[in-house]
């Protein structure tokens, strides 16, 4: 991202290098605009020749000369061509439920943008442009969520370009009109479609890739911040290190297990509990033992996500796509999107494992039984409530995000009149892990606050340098609970904070 002058916003340039789950944020949440590498419109322009030359030869192309779907036996007539990729937007936007919001429009935009920027797709130049100047203007068509199956999100996509063909809706200058007159409020010509023009913009997987780059920014935001929960708790507990302790880990070093475990070791650095005698018990209950493999296998997940919408932001997903070098279209199934599908599912799965060990935890430093503190971690004894309806709402989020977890499972009815009967069901999935990711936050609050408080009743022990900075964080924005008060509110407005990337700025003193 760069900035074209000291007081203009920032700009992402599409198509001069990799586009990153960063930019995808920027650009999503406003804080960026968008430019055209020079080169796109060369790239653009070569990809269009070998449609055109097709059409002259008279091959017989997908979506090009012949319809879509099932309709795949249907030869277009040279007359019926662009009038078909105008029917195609209208024909697919049938997405019903609740409204994309703002950021997830922005993000499907650019993602859609930064795909046909590869040059695979044959579009006519003028269509690039015109999402640019859409995400510039910040004109953002409504867009209904229920529709896509995952192989190609055409219901999304063709609701976010109806605007092109003047119709649909879409909100500009923060009201919702026709999309027509939402073009002209914004200055922004339809351009006219030509042949596969209309394929062009719906053969891809921007409302599951452009979602899942933000859903993986919450998700990054919710791991970090549950790791360094736990890391507290260690603390507050008395816990045992000899599990992180690099030696041991050695031992079986998966890496995971040793990532994990050097993350805490940072966290935890300088912490008395490395001292010998410091620790309580000789062996801890498993959900703070195994706090380094559980939390460490979840940023792993997170890793292999990450990498997989990566490929996919600076990828062709375009079938059939344009090979300039052959000067042919050739069918392609880039638009199949499984191993995302099921690298979110493991990413849901992994983040459920780490809210089950954080709500045991939880539990368990309240329990004067388990943790030598008072119960329910106030000092008035049985006259206070303290933390123990906490207790309630750790265990309604880690239920809610093990059955979100529950794996979604390919699509079994087959549609296309039995053309298309395969689909990985990836919008879906990565929603829910969208959904995972927020009650995660609310989860990593919660434990913060309570280790904090735990911590606060040891007394004269020595933090680490990351778990200190975590605690001073906790403090500027909790207070210690004395009487009883709605805590309900203060764990909502942390997990704010959370999400804002508060803490995460906060343990950037760390050393690398």
């Amino acid at each position: 991202m760069e900035r074209m002058q000291d007081s203009a916003p920032l700009v992402v340039t599409i198509g001069d290098g990799p586009l990153s789950l960063e930019q995808v944020h920027a650009v999503a949440h406003g804080e960026a605009g968008v430019a055209l590498a020079l080169e796109v419109g060369e790239r653009l322009r070569v990809a269009r020749g070998v449609v055109e030359r097709s059409l002259e030869r008279g091959d017989a192309i997908y979506g090009l000369t012949t319809g879509l779907g099932a309709a795949v036996d249907t030869r277009l007539a040279a007359d019926q061509i662009a009038a078909f990729q105008q029917r195609a937007v209208r024909a697919r936007a049938v997405g019903v439920g609740p409204c994309l919001t703002q950021a997830e429009v922005r993000a499907m935009l650019l993602v859609r943008l930064a795909g046909l920027a590869q040059g695979a797709s044959g579009i006519s130049p003028v269509f690039a442009e015109t999402i640019a100047a859409m995400l510039n203007a910040r004109l953002h068509p409504v867009v209904r969520r229920i529709g896509s199956l995952g192989e190609a999100d055409l219901s999304p996509l063709a609701q976010v370009f109806l605007p092109l063909v003047g119709e649909g809706e879409a909100e500009f200058g923060g009201r919702v009109l026709p999309g027509a007159d939402a073009m002209r409020a914004a200055g922004i010509a339809m351009p006219e479609f030509g042949p596969k023009d209309g394929l062009a913009l719906l053969n891809a997987n921007a409302e599951s890739v452009g979602l899942a780059a933000l859903a993986l920014h919450e998700v990054k935001l919710a791991l970090g911040a549950l790791t360094v929960a736990g890391a507290l708790s260690l603390e507050a507990y008395r816990a045992n290190l000899s599990p992180i302790a690099a030696d041991l880990v050695a031992l079986r070093p998966v890496p995971s297990q040793v990532a994990g475990s050097v993350k805490l070791r940072a966290l935890l650095a300088g912490s008395d509990l490395f001292e010998a005698g410091a620790a309580r018990r000789v062996q801890d209950p498993l959900s703070f033992r195994c706090l380094a493999p559980v939390n460490g296998a979840a940023l792993a997940a997170f890793e292999l996500a990450r990498e997989l919408v990566e490929i996919e932001l600076n990828g062709a997903g375009d079938s059939p796509a344009v090979l300039a070098g052959d000067d042919t279209l050739r069918s392609t199934v880039n638009f199949d999107t499984t191993a995302l599908a099921l690298a979110f599912e493991g990413l849901g799965l992994a983040a459920a494992h780490a809210a089950a060990i954080s709500a045991f935890r939880v539990v368990k430093l309240m329990s004067p039984a388990s943790s030598d503190l008072p119960r329910f971690l106030t000092r008035h004894g049985g006259s206070h409530a303290g933390f123990a309806t906490t207790q309630k709402t750790a265990s309604v989020l880690e239920a809610e995000i093990r059955h979100l977890a529950l794996p979604l499972g390919p699509m079994t009815m087959p549609v296309a009149d039995g053309v298309e009967d395969y689909a990985p069901m990836t919008p879906r999935v990565v929603e829910k892990t969208t959904e995972i990711a927020r009650r995660l936050l609310r989860l990593a609050a919660i434990e913060l606050v309570v280790a904090a408080e735990a911590v606060d009743l040891r007394e004269g022990i020595r933090l680490g340098a990351g778990t200190g900075l975590a605690h001073a964080f906790i403090r500027r924005h909790v207070a210690p609970l004395d009487d009883d008060r709605p805590m309900g509110r203060e764990y909502e407005a942390l997990a704010e904070r959370l999400a804002a990337g508060e803490l995460a700025t906060a343990l950037e003193e760390l050393p690398a």
